[in-house]
């Protein structure tokens, strides 16, 4: 069971065999996951490496506090707020709000034991990668909510949205 008091939700898209990146860009473009992910966030702090921050096609991410994990001392990047580690990410978190933590790999794989929810755009397709996802211990998590979208003139990919709660 998950201690943690402050509000952790991951919110990732994933290929079929949990491929997230590669050269630290995304896999895909699907427009639809993109206007999901600003809508899910807008207004809540969004926590992040340094390598996924860097990798944003706009940096800041507007209307959110931007928090960016790195392990050099006294690093600062304009218009975030920095943490140099993961517990002091933890410590500058909203208490009363949703914090989603946005990636990369290594960051996903600390956060996941602490997550109380997951946002999860699943492609349904494996794809050649350089990062991934921790698999999902349906042991833990609770499948609240799933809806499948078909290929269409905007996207070439058969995806999933699916939220998941931890028991």
């Amino acid at each position: 069971m998950n201690k943690q008091t402050k509000p952790i939700s991951i919110i990732v898209a994933v290929a079929a065999n949990y491929a997230i990146g590669k050269n630290n860009d995304l896999l895909w473009h699907i427009s639809d996951d993109l206007k999901r992910f600003k809508r899910i966030t807008a207004g809540h702090t969004v926590v992040m490496g340094k390598n996924t921050f860097f990798s944003l096609p706009v940096h800041p991410l507007p209307n959110r506090r931007n928090i960016v994990i790195t392990d050099i001392a006294g690093e600062q990047i304009n218009g975030c707020t920095m943490a140099y580690s993961i517990e002091q990410a933890i410590e500058l978190m909203n208490i009363d709000e949703e914090n989603f933590i946005i990636g990369g790999g290594s960051i996903y794989r600390q956060f996941m034991p602490l997550a109380n929810k997951l946002y999860i755009t699943r492609v349904h397709q494996d794809f050649e990668a350089d990062t991934f996802f921790p698999v999902v211990d349906t042991d833990e998590w609770d499948l609240i909510e799933k809806t499948d979208k078909q290929p269409d003139t905007e996207n070439s990919f058969y995806f999933s949205y699916e939220v998941y709660e931890r028991f």
